[in-house]
C-alpha cells in the first residue's frame, strides 16, 4: 500500500512535470500566436482548442505547468530555507528568546497565507518572482514552527546529552543528530507545501497579482475562461483538472514518503 501511493503520486506528478519541461523545448504554437481563430473547438490542429483569443489551449496548459512548478519549488526553497534556519535558532534559543520568536511564527501564522501574499504583493509589482516569494515567505512561519518542535524534541533526547557530555560541537550535534532525525517528518510538509504553494500561485494569478501576460498560468486561465464555460468548458475544465492533478499528485506522494521515511510505519508495514 505505501509504495502503491507513492508510486501513483509520483505518477501524478510526473505527467505535470514532463509537460512543464517539454514546454522549455517545444510547444505545439508560440505562446503568443493568435492565429488560430477565437474558441475553436477541439481538432487535429488544436488539440485541446483555442481560448477567446484564438491562441492555442494545448500550449497554455503547457506554459501553465512550467509556471505552476517553479512557483512550487520557489516558495518551497524560500520557505523551507527560511524557515529551517528560523527554527533551528528558535530550538536552540534560549527561553525568554525562544518565547519571543514563538509569539512572532505565531503572528506570522495567524495571517491566511494567500492574504501575507497579497500584502507583500503590494508593494512590488506583480510577477512570478513576487508571488514566489511572498508565498514562500508566508509559509516559512509555517515551518520554522515545526521545525522548533522537532529540534526540542531531538534536544531532549538522552543522546544528545551523551554526544555534549562527550564533547560533540553543536554544529556537529545538528548535522548529526537533528537534522537526521527531523528530516522525515520535514520532507513531508515540505511536499505538502508545495501543493500550497501551486494553489496559491493559482489564486494569485486568478486575481491578476501573479505571473504578468503573456506568461500563461492556470489560475489566469481559469479566470479568463469563466466567461465562456458554458459555450466553451474545456477552457474552465483542462487547467482546473490539471491543478487538481499535481496538488492530488503531491499530496500522494508526500503520504508515501512519510510512510516510507518513518521507522515505525515502516516496521508496521
Amino acid at each position: 500500500m505505501r509504495a502503491r501511493t507513492l508510486a501513483v503520486g509520483c505518477a501524478l506528478v510526473a505527467v505535470v512535470a514532463v509537460a512543464a519541461l517539454l514546454s522549455l523545448f517545444w510547444t505545439p504554437y508560440d505562446p503568443a500566436d493568435t492565429t488560430g481563430g477565437r474558441l475553436e473547438p477541439p481538432g487535429a490542429a488544436h488539440w485541446l482548442g483555442t481560448d477567446r483569443l484564438g491562441r492555442d489551449l494545448f500550449t497554455q496548459l503547457m506554459i501553465g505547468a512550467r509556471t505552476a512548478v517553479a512557483a512550487g519549488a520557489g516558495a518551497v526553497a524560500v520557505g523551507g530555507t527560511l524557515g529551517l534556519a528560523a527554527g533551528l535558532l528558535a530550538g536552540f534559543a534560549v527561553r525568554w528568546s525562544d518565547d519571543a520568536l514563538a509569539v512572532m511564527l505565531d503572528i506570522l501564522i495567524a495571517f491566511p497565507t494567500l492574504l501575507l501574499a497579497m500584502l507583500v504583493i503590494a508593494g512590488r509589482h506583480g510577477s512570478l518572482d513576487a508571488a514566489v516569494f511572498a508565498i514562500g515567505l508566508a509559509m516559512s512561519a509555517v515551518i520554522a514552527r515545526l521545525v522548533r518542535v522537532l529540534v526540542k524534541r531531538v534536544l531532549a533526547q538522552d543522546y544528545i546529552t551523551a554526544a555534549r557530555t562527550s564533547g560533540t560541537t553543536w554544529p556537529r550535534i545538528v548535522l548529526g543528530h537533528v537534522l537526521p532525525n527531523i528530516w522525515p517528518v520535514l520532507a513531508t510538509n515540505l511536499a505538502l507545501q508545495f501543493g500550497v504553494a501551486v494553489l496559491a500561485e493559482a489564486s494569485l494569478s486568478y486575481l491578476g497579482l501573479g505571473a504578468p501576460p503573456p506568461n500563461a498560468s492556470w489560475g489566469h486561465m481559469l479566470n479568463e475562461a469563466q466567461a465562456t464555460a458554458f459555450t466553451a468548458p474545456i477552457g474552465v475544465i483542462a487547467p482546473g483538472v490539471l491543478l487538481a492533478v499535481l496538488v492530488i499528485g503531491v499530496n500522494l506522494a508526500a503520504d508515501g514518503i512519510r510512510e516510507a521515511a518513518d521507522p515505525v510505519l515502516r516496521r508496521r508495514g
